[in-house]
């Protein structure tokens, strides 16, 4: 899904615009604002949401809905059925930042988890997946981990699933790494409840 991320100020949504810690690298916005057009539904979804920490994620916190074609209408029937939680799951990587310097050095360069890989649908560049998952215990796959469970559980999706297709692990795989990331400290500030529906 393609979206269109910008700050509660209606900015585009850059790096500079990720103020927030979480987990042990990661830098996130406290608010965004994401429109999608969904061509098929002839809406074009606009989903404000905030980070809160008592949730460990992004929580909506307005939604509204323009008919981009004469014969829609926008009633309860048409919200109901609108997909709020993918708009927040596309939006986030556009959220969350990360440095692939020492983030403790002054000037290093934020990005975007966004742009990390070209390929369509990725969070991670393939490359990178392979070579994590092939060298055991390294920081390099912590770092990977808590990019991977930053994005899926800041958008209320589920992580394990992400780390499992991403690095192309079991399910008890990507589970013990996350287990060894959340143990090390990683993932503080970002949680997804077992047994939550992530589709919003």
């Amino acid at each position: 899904m393609k979206v269109d991320v910008r700050t509660l100020e209606g900015e585009p949504m850059t790096a500079s615009a990720a103020s927030l810690a979480v987990g042990s690298e990661l830098r996130i916005a406290p608010a965004f604002r994401a429109t999608a057009e969904l061509e098929d539904a002839g809406v074009a979804l606009t989903v404000s949401a905030r980070y809160d920490a008592s949730e460990g994620r992004y929580v909506a916190t307005r939604v509204t809905a323009d008919a981009t074609r004469e014969d829609v209408e926008v009633n309860s029937r048409l919200m109901r059925a609108l997909p709020i939680g993918r708009v927040v799951q596309a939006a986030a990587p556009h959220c969350i930042t990360l440095t692939l310097e020492d983030s403790r050095v002054e000037g290093a360069t934020w990005i975007p988890a966004a742009e990390l890989s070209s390929t369509e649908g990725r969070i991670i560049p393939v490359w990178i997946a392979e070579q994590v998952t092939k060298h055991g215990g390294s920081d390099a796959r912590m770092d990977i981990v808590e990019i991977l469970y930053g994005t899926a559980a800041l958008a209320g999706s589920p992580p394990t699933k992400l780390i499992q297709d991403e690095l192309g692990v079991p399910h008890r795989t990507a589970s013990d790494w996350i287990r060894k990331a959340r143990a090390a400290g990683r993932l503080q500030g970002m949680n997804y409840p077992v047994g939550r529906q992530g589709d919003g």
